[in-house]
């Protein structure tokens, strides 16, 4: 994910460089979309895997569900960001 979602973030310039009209707003909401989930996964879930991956059964924090549920939450939000990203990134792709 280190360079997969950078490379993508970037792999959008050239398709709104080229682009008009619908075809750049969409690109323009792609970039926008993959560096929402950019900025959910650096700042939010990478730190809480981090944690977690220094748990063992005897070290578990007393809200660790809680914690679970909120790198969940926000997964869904990298997830919805990056599929939508996708979908606009191809639309403007096909239209122009």
């Amino acid at each position: 994910m280190r360079v997969l979602m950078p490379v993508a973030l970037l792999s959008i310039v050239p398709v709104a460089v080229t682009a008009t009209g619908p075809a750049f707003a969409l690109a323009v909401a792609a970039f926008a979309l993959y560096l929402l989930a950019l900025v959910v996964t650096v700042a939010v879930e990478v730190p809480i895997a981090t944690r977690i991956a220094g748990w063992t059964v005897e070290t578990l924090p007393p809200d660790w569900a809680a914690q679970r549920d909120r790198w969940t939450r926000f997964h869904v939000v990298r997830v919805v960001g990056s599929v939508a990203g996708l979908t606009a990134l191809t639309a403007s792709a096909l239209i122009s």
